[in-house]
């Protein structure tokens, strides 16, 4: 079974969940957000609004693929380019960080360590940049019933590395220093591991030869034992 890591693109962004595609609660202003959602353009703002941040920015999202099908994204960017996270009560995120808008895996994934791989692939990309010391997203306390959509659990964000910068009875700032990135790696594989417990037959052909000690896939780019696919 194939692992790759890969940046965000247009043609990565169509083959996702349509929940991740028409969400623009982050990348359009609440009176864009509501004309695109009432003439059924969400989908294509959402296509726009990354066409733009990759040429002005750059990298602006991982994508996690298990044998070629995309099971999770994360998306960030700084807040300038998510106008929409001025709505919140714990705006604006500190100046040196980008704003985590986007974190998803595919229902039948969750709970083997997917979300926290992809968010360290996301943290070493911003930490190659240069300039950034942290990632910081808005959570919800009450996600069930949640009145502002596409906000993450409060509870996920922590539990993958995050805490709390700015406190708040539903929407809190949380935070995570990208130099804490480094001491992921193991939990990261471990979390590889239970993915290829969870989704491939016992006997996988040419797994016996990988374990007697030949090559496998490249590890120095620390993304948990999957490839990382540059564009």
């Amino acid at each position: 079974m194939s692992r790759t890591l890969a940046r965000l693109t247009l043609d990565a962004l169509a083959e996702l969940p349509e929940e991740v595609r028409e969400c623009v609660v982050w990348e359009l202003d609440p009176v864009h957000r509501h004309r695109a959602e009432a003439s059924g353009d969400c989908a294509a703002e959402k296509e726009a609004w990354l066409s733009a941040v990759l040429l002005d920015w750059g990298s602006c999202g991982m994508v996690l693929r298990v044998d070629d099908a995309a099971v999770g994204v994360v998306v960030y960017a700084p807040a300038t380019y998510l106008p929409g996270s001025a709505t919140l009560p714990t705006a604006p995120p500190s100046s040196d960080a980008v704003l985590l808008s986007t974190a998803y895996v595919v229902p039948e994934l969750r709970g083997h360590g997917l979300g926290r791989m992809l968010m360290q692939a996301a943290v070493k990309d911003v930490l190659a940049r240069g300039g950034v010391r942290a990632v910081e997203a808005f959570g919800d306390l009450r996600p069930s019933a949640s009145s502002v959509p596409c906000v993450l659990p409060a509870d996920y964000l922590r539990a993958v590395g995050f805490k709390t910068h700015r406190g708040h009875a539903r929407y809190p700032r949380l935070r995570m220093e990208v130099s804490s990135a480094v001491t992921w790696r193991g939990e990261v594989e471990a979390a590889l591991e239970r993915l290829l417990v969870a989704v491939r037959p016992r006997r996988v052909p040419g797994a016996a030869t990988e374990r007697s000690g030949s090559p496998g896939p490249d590890r120095s780019s620390a993304q948990g034992g999957a490839q990382l696919v540059e564009p």
